[in-house]
């Protein structure tokens, strides 16, 4: 009997045994951390770190919101360094996560750029160099010679022969000339002085006649020293040159005004180069540019005309004219060419192209505060040169800035802003025009007004003398109701009532 009632005891002993052991243990994994309790801003969606709540619960996206600590979001400056709590923006990032990304840092430092500017050039005939060969009279083209588009021509060499009806009274009246006018011996049997005058006259206005027509100096010689009548009119060539076109063909009809050829002389040629406005500033006329011929591997000396640089829509850019001597005609119309030109330029602060995160609106870096501490900074930039960028404000030499990698560090600065609620620079719209207006500039340009507790800020001086003549024709317009909206003060409150 003994024996039953002990073994029925032990399982009621172990089952006591088990539950003091388990609420030992559960008081045990209740207990609360020995660590200091951190106050919570906000819960932020872990998805869209732009939607905030002052609860915990579950995001749209069905995950949990989390919670945004105050020792979190109040990042400070490594210690030693007395500047206190970092601009809004700021992210920390551990060497390995640096290492990770390819985040380099370099230091911004004060240099003489080495820069050559190169642009691409077209080359085109001198404009002053191009002569178009037209028939002085109506007629037909008895024949031509193997010249084509392309071809080089020498000066006063015969193109072609030109057939016209009209040139045999101006040859007839040459020759009467040359008749009946006396060697200088036998001018003393002449009666009086004006018929030698006359004579003269005569001769001179039937060469006068034939150059009109086009004929040429070497014609006119084999006509006089020959005295015998010539049909045809030789079509020649003005100067040494390349033929650009051609419109005759044997037995073609020619009116008088009609262009027969197009000769251009190309021992001198234009080169026309699209730059920006920038680039222009460099290319004054004078200035002595190399240029590069791709195709033949030699290179020449150009120099910016004085002609003033046109501006092309379709390109919005300006076409800067150069001008070089081309020997052997080694450059023809429509060759593209490389242009460069050394540029000697002053100290400035030049940083890595790839360091400026450029928006349209601001660009900015970011700074390298030790620690892995790095904090966004806006800058103004000036020219480019290559891979490198002028820093005209907002950066100082000994400055150490992000390099590669920072559009890791911009989208996590973007994404803790966004979590926090903060805007880079506060915006307000115009009363007026209701366009967008940034604060800070508003307010350095006196563009500021205060009206019933609220301040207003204007895109321009005219829209705030608008505002400043009559406030009460804007108050109910887009800007003003945005503007009341976005201002919470009790002032702003009071000013929105009508």
């Amino acid at each position: 009997m003994k024996r039953l009632v002990l073994f029925g005891l032990l399982p009621v002993a172990a089952a006591a045994g088990f539950l003091a052991g388990g609420l030992r243990s559960g008081s045990l994994l209740a207990a609360p951390p020995a660590e200091t309790a951190r106050t919570i801003l906000y819960y932020v969606d872990p998805m869209n770190p732009a939607h905030t709540s002052d609860r915990p619960g579950l995001a749209p996206c069905g995950m949990k919101m989390e919670p945004v600590y105050a020792d979190a979001t109040a990042l400070r400056h490594p210690p030693g360094d007395d500047q206190g709590t970092v601009a809004p923006g700021a992210v920390k990032i551990s060497p390995e996560r640096q290492q990770l990304a390819g985040i380099r840092v370099a230091e911004v430092e004060r240099t003489r750029p080495s820069y050559s500017l190169r642009l691409p050039g077209r080359v085109t005939v001198d404009e002053t160099r191009v002569y178009r060969i037209k028939a002085a009279l109506s007629g037909w083209i008895e024949q031509t010679l193997p010249c084509s588009t392309g071809s080089a021509v020498e000066k006063e060499e015969v193109l072609a022969h030109l057939n016209s009806p009209e040139l045999l009274p101006a040859v007839q009246s040459l020759l009467l000339a040359l008749n009946t006018r006396k060697k200088p011996a036998a001018r003393a049997d002449l009666a009086t002085t004006d018929s030698v005058f006359e004579f003269d006259l005569s001769y001179q206005q039937s060469l006068d006649a034939l150059r009109h027509m086009g004929m040429g100096q070497r014609q006119l010689d084999e006509v006089i020293r020959s005295r015998k009548f010539v049909k045809n009119l030789e079509v020649t060539s003005p100067a040494k040159g390349v033929v650009l076109s051609r419109s005759v063909a044997d037995e073609l009809h020619v009116e008088k005004g009609d262009e027969l050829f197009r000769v251009a002389d190309l021992s001198r040629v234009w080169i026309l180069a699209d730059v920006s406005g920038r680039e222009s500033e460099y290319l004054t006329p004078g200035t002595r540019v190399e240029v590069f011929a791709p195709r033949n591997s030699r290179s020449f000396a150009a120099t910016v005309g004085r002609a003033l640089p046109l501006f092309e829509k379709d390109s919005q850019t300006l076409k800067v004219r150069l001008e070089m001597d081309n020997p052997d005609y080694a450059l023809r119309p429509d060759m593209l060419v490389d242009l460069e030109l050394p540029l000697e330029l002053p100290e400035m602060l030049l940083v890595n192209a790839d360091a400026v995160l450029d928006t349209g609106r601001r660009q900015t870096v970011f700074l390298d505060r030790g620690g892995g501490l790095f904090e966004p900074a806006e800058v103004k930039t000036g020219r480019r040169f290559g891979e490198h960028v002028e820093v005209i404000d907002g950066l100082m030499p000994g400055d150490r800035i992000v390099v590669s990698g920072n559009f890791l560090l911009d989208s996590e600065s973007r994404m803790k802003m966004a979590a926090a609620n903060i805007a880079r620079r506060p915006e307000a719209k115009d009363p007026v025009c209701g366009m967008t207006v940034d604060e800070q500039a508003a307010r350095a340009a006196g563009r500021v007004c205060e009206h019933k507790g609220q301040t207003f800020f204007f895109c321009n001086d005219s829209c705030k003398r608008s505002f400043d003549a009559d406030p009460r024709a804007f108050l109910n317009s887009p800007g003003a109701r945005a503007a009341r909206a976005a201002d919470t003060t009790p002032q702003a409150a009071r000013a929105s009532l009508p």
